[in-house]
């Protein structure tokens, strides 16, 4: 799995995210809870986007978060309870039903 380098959403004047791409083992980023992953699918196909969830839900179900990202569209997903997602290094796990063309950036609100 990849590492992504969580973004700073900070100050009133925005900020240009970089994205790279999405890696075929899936990625990983750092989470404090206000942390969002944007995915950019500039493929011919939908993909599917798999948070992996690793306590139970408020329901007490685990199961993963899936979000379709439909073809030539974006999605920014999250955030992510920390609790329920993320790993022992404090990272949330992400794997993609497909990579080509697919861009993915890790953001973090400041509030």
């Amino acid at each position: 799995m990849a590492t992504l380098t969580v973004q700073n959403l900070v100050g009133t004047t925005g900020v240009i995210p970089t994205y790279g791409a999405a890696a075929g083992g899936g990625d990983v980023f750092a989470n404090d809870g206000k942390t969002m992953l944007h995915v950019k699918n500039g493929g011919g196909g939908a993909i599917d986007v798999t948070v992996n969830s690793i306590k139970a839900c408020d329901q007490g179900s685990d199961h993963n978060l899936v979000v379709n990202v439909l073809n030539a569209s974006e999605k920014v997903i999250g955030p992510f309870d920390p609790g329920r997602f993320n790993n022992a290094s404090g990272q949330v796990e992400v794997t993609y039903s497909g990579v080509t063309t697919v861009t993915v950036a890790a953001l973090k609100t400041a509030s």
